[in-house]
């Protein structure tokens, strides 16, 4: 199996593949849309997508995406995110005097750069600042990525578990051409829009609350070419198995303009 990942060899997005996959052929993309089209292609099987960080919020591209490409999520990965301090051997952590990497990991270890007196630098990419640091050879320079990243171009890690809040968490999605329809202990995510008229939002939503379903995410996006027209993306507990998810989601219709299950799939339980 081939399953495509946004970022270098040694992101945390390859990181998550291995841990939900196992020991799978892995595919590096530059964007997130280079991801999606691997597997339009043919060239992955799947593709594993961040969409949403504990601290960070929602990955809204990824969002725009979902909706784009006619792939179906057919499975969710929790991952644990511990930044560390690398850099190139020998060098000792006073020496260090600025720090690159993705503007994400950067703000998630902002305080303890602060506290430490280094610059940060944002590029491209968290495993891809390890790289450019390698072949740098930089002596003042730290980069902050995975203990994978640091191991994978034999760097240092200086300091592990530097970020600012521990309850650092990404969720992944797995995507695929074909979807796999989850029975007991499922999550199905979907995307609807509606008429802008007073009361369209909570019609929409007490389909579910009628049903007792429990709704895990909201998420609005603008409507291409409507504006201040939404996309509606909501998360719940449930499966398209379930005689109460498919009345509610017939019910639903009756309200949405449009209306699309994105996926019915494994929650993950750690």
């Amino acid at each position: 199996m081939k399953v495509a990942f946004q970022g270098e060899p040694g992101a945390y997005s390859e990181q998550a593949v291995f841990n939900y996959f196992g020991q799978v052929e892995t595919q590096p993309c530059e964007s997130f849309e280079a991801a999606f089209d691997a597997v339009n292609s043919g060239e992955c099987e799947s593709a594993l997508i961040p969409i949403e960080n504990s601290l960070a919020g929602s990955i809204h591209q990824n969002y725009d995406l979902l909706l784009r490409n006619h792939l179906h999520i057919v499975g969710e990965y929790l991952l644990r995110v511990r930044h560390c301090l690398i850099a190139n051997p020998g060098v000792q952590k006073a020496d260090i005097k600025k720090a690159i990497s993705h503007p994400q990991a950067l703000g998630q270890c902002a305080g303890y750069l602060r506290s430490h007196g280094i610059k940060a630098e944002q590029v491209y990419d968290t495993a891809g600042s390890v790289k450019m640091l390698k072949e740098s050879g930089a002596r003042d320079v730290a980069a902050i990525a995975s203990h994978r990243a640091a191991e994978l171009y034999g760097m240092q890690i200086l300091e592990d578990g530097i970020e600012d809040n521990a309850e650092n968490y990404t969720r992944f999605l797995a995507v695929q051409t074909e979807p796999v329809v989850h029975g007991n202990e499922a999550k199905t995510s979907i995307v609807f829009t509606l008429k802008n008229q007073p009361g369209a939002l909570f019609k929409a939503l007490s389909v579910f609350a009628l049903r007792d379903i429990d709704l895990t995410k909201i998420e609005s996006r603008p409507l291409q070419g409507k504006p201040w027209e939404y996309l509606f993306y909501i998360d719940f507990i449930g499966s398209l198995k379930d005689a109460h998810v498919e009345k509610a989601l017939d019910h639903l219709s009756e309200y949405a303009l449009m209306l699309r299950v994105l996926g019915s799939y494994p929650r993950f339980r750690g």
